[in-house]
């Protein structure tokens, strides 16, 4: 792809977010109720290709466990509230009182709490005797410490994640995380991210991961791209690292699933995630809105409450729905934010694919004018695509 040049010195690629381009209807339609939108990692099978995001104002143990009755997967972030006190609630309920200029400060104050090992096996515990299939979310610098409390607890899918996660992270003062043999030493799949790149999305895979997540700051709750300058448009990241799927894919035989993290608010987004070449997405801001989750309206990122340098904001969602509802409908408002895999499933139709991996082959196109055109009077009226 031809380079824009920025100055004499430097040059860059055009990238593009999911309101830059628009999917292509195709010459076929399809029945919506013949349109299969079911995912397979590893060993695991779900109906809905959807990971909760590992957030504590997202992810509860009770959430995890309504999310994968529906059909998807929640992430339960080992690192958060829930392994750190043996009863939380109160700390929900206070964090959804804090004012906006004290949030963050007293965030940092609740999550100086010690992790307690013990409770990190007891909470996958609670999910597993639930019946579901167990996700749950460690960084990279503490992937070794708690690696004994999560086998204890049999977990099923680990991921590995942070703001960006290398294969190769370099350091004079602390033995870093080897992922390669990390993976290949423990006995459960692992997904890691987050990337942005082809070059990194292809390391990661290399790795040995199930799965990468794609997404450098595009949440809701995250500011990593106004504090430290790093981003990358999703759609462009999505298809970049479903290049090096393809790559990893010809030299192993193995295929890696591409996540798409984070930057989706609505059912049109989702879709053109896995138009840009996704497996699954990962949602963290939506399930906010629903009236199991945690928060119950909030929503942070994992980064807020760094003792140094937060990078995220406690963002109100508002109370939309319940979890079926956001996921899977009935919708009774017009701004795509209800029923959001009802949405896939009827783009899927509508272009004329019956599975998520065909529907990766879709033609898109770069559309600026695609949330204005003709919308004048949605959007002057606050409604539909003006919301």
């Amino acid at each position: 792809m031809a380079e824009i040049e920025i100055g004499i010195f430097k040059s860059g690629r055009r990238a593009y977010g999911f309101d830059d381009i628009a999917i292509v209807p195709s010459r076929r339609t399809r029945d919506p109720e013949d349109v299969d939108i079911s995912w397979e990692i590893d060993a695991y099978r779900f109906d809905l290709p959807l990971l909760g995001a590992a957030m504590d104002g997202v992810m509860s143990p009770a959430t995890a466990i309504e999310l994968g009755r529906l059909g998807g997967l929640g992430v339960l972030n080992l690192e958060g509230l829930w392994t750190r006190y043996e009863d939380p609630t109160s700390l929900f309920d206070e964090i959804r009182e804090l004012d906006d200029e004290k949030a963050t400060a007293r965030m940092q104050q609740m999550y100086q709490e010690p992790i307690i090992p013990e409770l990190v096996t007891a909470r996958i515990r609670q999910m597993k005797e639930a019946g579901i299939t167990t996700a749950a979310s460690v960084t990279p610098q503490r992937t070794e410490s708690l690696a004994p409390a999560i086998l204890a607890a049999e977990l099923d899918l680990l991921v590995i994640q942070g703001t960006v996660v290398s294969a190769e992270h370099v350091s004079k003062t602390t033995e870093p995380l080897n992922l390669k043999r990390f993976i290949r030493e423990f006995d459960i799949p692992v997904i890691v991210g987050g990337c942005a790149s082809y070059q990194a999305g292809l390391h990661l895979m290399r790795t040995g991961a199930v799965g990468v997540l794609v997404g450098v700051g595009p949440g809701n709750a995250c500011t990593t791209r106004g504090v430290l300058g790093l981003g990358v448009p999703q759609a462009t990241a999505i298809a970049d690292v479903a290049g090096a799927r393809m790559r990893h894919l010809d030299e192993t035989g193995v295929y890696v699933h591409v996540i798409a993290d984070g930057g989706m608010s609505k059912g049109g987004d989702i879709a053109k995630a896995i138009a840009c070449g996704a497996d699954a997405v990962m949602l963290g801001s939506p399930l906010s809105s629903a009236f199991e989750s945690p928060a119950r309206g909030f929503h942070w990122g994992m980064a807020t409450f760094h003792p140094t340098l937060p990078r995220g904001a406690r963002v109100r969602t508002s109370v939309r729905g319940s979890l079926r509802e956001i996921l899977l409908g009935p919708a009774h408002e017009n701004d795509g934010r209800m029923n959001l895999f009802g949405a896939l499933r009827t783009a899927m139709a509508t272009c004329g694919y019956e599975t998520v991996k065909e529907f990766q082959k879709a033609e898109v196109m770069v559309a600026p004018s695609l949330q204005t055109e003709g919308k004048q009077l949605q959007r002057s009226q606050g409604v539909g695509m003006g919301h």
